[in-house]
């Protein structure tokens, strides 16, 4: 049994490769070792320091925008769980506040020209002198940060 020459076969080249390939045919009488294989190189990718930096912002800002939301949930959610016994502070728990405009005695004084006077009853509080405490809608009870957020529809 005879072997056929082997054939000459062009060299293959490659980029990622540093070293050409060849090809071969492998002969019945020789056993051919294996080159050992060069891998192309990676570069690390080159960062300035404003690419750092945006970078870095906009992990944190994310971070924050998340953050946040999920901290005030909580502590809504503690707050919840509690009494709240606090005593309102404007109407020190009364539920009403001294009206502004009579300062409590339901009636208003005006003064007329040469030296009269007429006293008429309170517009404002209708003469009772006192108000539902705005603070807490008359409940003498301070409401907490978030529950005085309450937007209401007076038409």
């Amino acid at each position: 049994m005879t072997v056929a020459p082997s054939l000459s076969l062009p060299h293959l080249h490659s980029s990622f490769v540093s070293c050409p390939l060849k090809s071969f045919s492998p002969s019945l009488k020789t056993r051919i070792q294996p080159k050992p294989t060069f891998y192309p190189r990676i570069k690390a990718l080159e960062f300035d320091q404003n690419t750092v930096l945006a970078i870095t912002v906009g992990v944190v800002s994310v971070a924050v925008g998340i953050g946040v939301p999920v901290f005030y949930e909580s502590q809504i959610d503690n707050a919840a769980k509690r009494d709240n016994t606090q005593p309102c502070f404007p109407c020190n728990g009364s539920g009403a506040q001294k009206c502004r405009f009579c300062l409590g005695t339901g009636n208003v004084t005006v003064e007329l020209g040469g030296g009269e006077n007429e006293v008429s009853r309170c517009i404002n509080c209708d003469g009772a002198g006192s108000l539902t405490c705005t603070t807490c809608q008359g409940s003498g009870i301070q409401p907490r940060y978030l529950d005085r957020r309450e937007f209401k529809d007076d038409d």
